[in-house]
């Protein structure tokens, strides 16, 4: 298929397109780059085809000739989030639902949107919630992620398909890392600190998936007959893969040699608190995780000794999306809409 990754320089963008073009995929992506120059360094620079331009631009002249689009850029957690939620709701809902008409318009027959378990929200973590559970989501991105699921599934007909795939948290690396996601974070601190340094008090449920677990449902959604996937809800990762952050803490205290784990001195409760089965990813798509928590902890702790991370790294913005934004604002980089100003040139 020729299929449009937008988000592709992003952490599970610049992963999932060359393993779909590794797999026989004709792929290009889109994206606005606003992390160029945030790679890690033990990664080259994402080469796959890209088009530099924002989701907000698109246009059904742009989409032509393509068999799919998978969605997935956003502003993609939710401190940044809450930066703007304004921004972010054009951003990641009315953008999100425009490029999913002018994919309609275009052709397009299948819609892959990357939505996230942040859907189910405060629900508790006392009973595995399955898709048909009720959403009730905390922050505006999260509330996004419901708005877009609500308004693409009403352009769902007999020629266009839109499913939603909605991501455990995810970990494991990529060229364009993340540290300001659970495991990747609480790995980082260790290494760089020798403290696993917790936000919360350790109690809420978080369900996890590897980033290499997530290309692996986006292709299986992408090839599977549109009967099991027309305009269906699934949950991504594993129903083994539910923990309390404070399990997550014991592992990594357990892989990194002498960290121990401590309550930051802002701790308080997180009312984010849910888990998740998976069952219907396996039932529908055959797709169960092939990594597991210890296995990615022990992934992030040898590469980030193998790059050297420092506690400056891990700190600054290149690796933490709030701090990235933040920055290329105050620097005059990004306008409030967080679109590249034009270089000036001499006079």
């Amino acid at each position: 298929m020729r299929v449009l990754v937008t988000g592709d320089r992003g952490y599970i963008g610049c992963v999932l397109a060359p393993y779909l073009a590794a797999v026989g995929h004709e792929v290009v992506g889109l994206d606005s780059d606003l992390y160029r120059g945030c790679t890690f360094p033990t990664f080259e620079e994402p080469t796959m085809p890209s088009l530099t331009k924002d989701i907000r631009d698109v246009e059904a002249p742009d989409l032509d000739g393509f068999d799919a689009v998978l969605h997935l850029a956003a502003l993609s957690n939710d401190p940044l989030g809450a930066l703007d939620e304004q921004l972010t709701y054009d951003i990641n809902h009315r953008a999100s639902v425009h490029l999913a008409r002018e994919a309609k318009r275009a052709g397009v027959e299948r819609f892959l949107f990357s939505s996230s378990c942040s859907n189910y929200g405060a629900s508790g973590g006392e009973e595995l919630l399955d898709e048909e559970a009720e959403l009730r989501p905390l922050t505006a991105y999260g509330t996004s992620k419901v708005f877009v699921e609500r308004d693409v599934k009403r352009l769902a007909d007999d020629d266009f398909s839109p499913v939603f795939l909605r991501n455990a948290t995810v970990y494991g690396m990529s060229p364009r890392l993340r540290l300001d996601i659970v495991v990747n974070n609480l790995v980082a601190w260790a290494h760089t600190t020798g403290a696993i340094r917790l936000s919360s008090d350790g109690t809420p449920w978080r369900p996890l998936v590897h980033v290499e677990d997530v290309c692996r449902a986006f292709l299986a959604a992408l090839e599977a007959p549109r009967e099991r996937i027309h305009a269906e809800a699934f949950n991504v990762g594993g129903t083994e893969e539910n923990y309390r952050v404070r399990d997550i803490a014991a592992i990594v205290a357990e892989v990194v040699p002498e960290a121990a784990v401590e309550l930051a001195p802002d701790a308080s409760p997180d009312a984010r608190n849910y888990r998740v089965t998976c069952a219907k990813l396996v039932e529908a798509l055959g797709v169960e995780p092939e990594w597991t928590v210890r296995r990615g902890v022990e992934e992030h702790y040898a590469a980030y000794r193998a790059a050297g991370l420092t506690l400056d790294d891990f700190e600054g913005p290149r690796y933490q999306r709030l701090r990235r934004i933040t920055s290329l604002l105050e620097s005059g980089q990004v306008d409030p809409e967080l679109r590249f100003v034009p270089a000036r040139t001499g006079a």
